[in-house]
């Protein structure tokens, strides 16, 4: 299996992107790939072997599907190490930048069934969304 890296600075200290990346309240508000799509439910139980499941809906309500795992390393603020329900591994990173910048780094089995261009392309629109909504977060004192 193929795997995939994106990185993306996100312009909020690691602790407000930690919070925006794991509590539900927040991943409703940025897990989508288009603005046609929405994450209109998340669940979480974040310690190692609690599950996740995230919602991904397309607003007319075309398409859905839940985006589901388990939980196997969890380090607060630094990283968070799961697999899909598929068997697909992900490791996302938080690395301090200094100041109040962080780069996010996400590794991620590809699938079978979607080149790894479309792949990329869309796990990176989800990684910019977070790293808007993280960024609004910050702005408005809202360090989650």
């Amino acid at each position: 299996m193929q795997t995939i890296t994106i990185e993306l600075d996100i312009q909020a200290p690691a602790h407000t992107v930690w919070q925006c990346l794991t509590l539900p309240e927040h991943i409703t508000g940025w897990n989508f790939a288009h603005e046609s799509w929405h994450c209109p439910s998340a669940e979480s139980d974040l310690r190692p072997g609690g599950r996740f499941s995230y919602r991904m809906e397309a607003r007319d309500g075309s398409f859905g599907f839940d985006y589901s795992g388990v939980f196997d390393d969890i380090q607060a603020e630094h990283s968070l190490h799961y697999h899909l329900d598929d068997g697909r591994t992900v490791a996302v990173e938080l690395l301090p930048q200094g100041g109040n910048a962080t780069l996010l780094r996400e590794n991620f089995q590809a699938d079978a069934q979607h080149d790894a261009d479309t792949q990329r392309n869309g796990w990176l629109a989800i990684a910019q969304n977070l790293a808007r909504y993280a960024e609004r977060q910050y702005a408005a004192g809202n360090r989650a």
